[in-house]
């Protein structure tokens, strides 16, 4: 449970910096000034959308600092037999960080009013993002031809479902992002499209990172940083 607390502290510690941005501290009594220009009542700069998206990231991350810990946990016990990781995953991680790098330049075009280049990096993130959807599937046939099926061993557990639950969540991400794509495909101005491309940004953004560390603990490379971790805290 510690990588648990870990991260709640971690969104503790953004929530109280957005917080102390929002006026939290502010006392409307001791306002000077003419009725209606104290500044804690004007509406939010930040858009409603991206909060939104910040509140839903955060029930993401739990759900996977949880899997994280149980894997932990798990993995002390005699029976753990880790299997191999296929080396598609190399390939899957850099078809990964290339869909990301592409939505990073996407806001860019969109912020240059550019739509030519809009719709060129949208286009191209989605057919990476497909990719690397295929490419999962492809590691999982090569796992099961070999023997390793779910219900093998703890570790083909954890494996499949760490792997299917951050599968369904950049699916689920990609039918926004597709839809950001036909709107982009039929005209539409990027101004238009500037929030929905900076919220799918952000969201391939986070998938990135959360595969990192889950590439990290199923090849092993995070076996000691969590070690270390446990031991600093305990």
């Amino acid at each position: 449970m510690t990588i648990v607390v870990v991260f709640m502290a971690g969104v503790a510690l953004v929530a109280g910096w957005w917080l102390s941005h929002q006026r939290l501290m502010a006392k409307p009594w001791l306002e000077e000034g003419a009725l209606g220009e104290f500044s804690g009542g004007q509406s939010p700069s930040v858009p409603r959308a991206k909060l939104g998206l910040g509140v839903f990231l955060a029930v993401v991350g739990s759900l996977f600092a949880l899997f994280i810990s149980a894997y932990a946990m798990r993995m002390e016990l005699i029976d753990w037999r880790p299997l191999p990781v296929p080396k598609l995953l190399w390939f899957n991680t850099g078809v990964l960080v290339l869909s990301s790098l592409a939505l990073h330049l996407a806001v860019q075009s969109a912020r240059r009013d550019d739509d030519a280049g809009t719709l060129a990096a949208v286009l191209a993130a989605d057919v990476a993002a497909i990719v690397f959807l295929i490419g999962q599937l492809l590691a999982w046939r090569q796992l099961v031809a070999a023997g390793y099926v779910v219900a093998a061993n703890p570790a083909n557990s954890f494996f499949y479902l760490i792997t299917a639950t951050h599968g369904l969540h950049l699916l689920g991400g990609l039918v926004v992002l597709n839809r950001t794509a036909v709107r982009a495909w039929t005209g539409a101005a990027p101004r238009e499209l500037r929030l929905s491309v900076e919220l799918c940004a952000t969201y391939w953004h986070f998938l990135l990172v959360v595969w990192v560390i889950l590439l990290g603990l199923l090849t092993g490379w995070t076996t000691d940083f969590l070690a270390m971790c446990s031991h600093l805290l305990t």
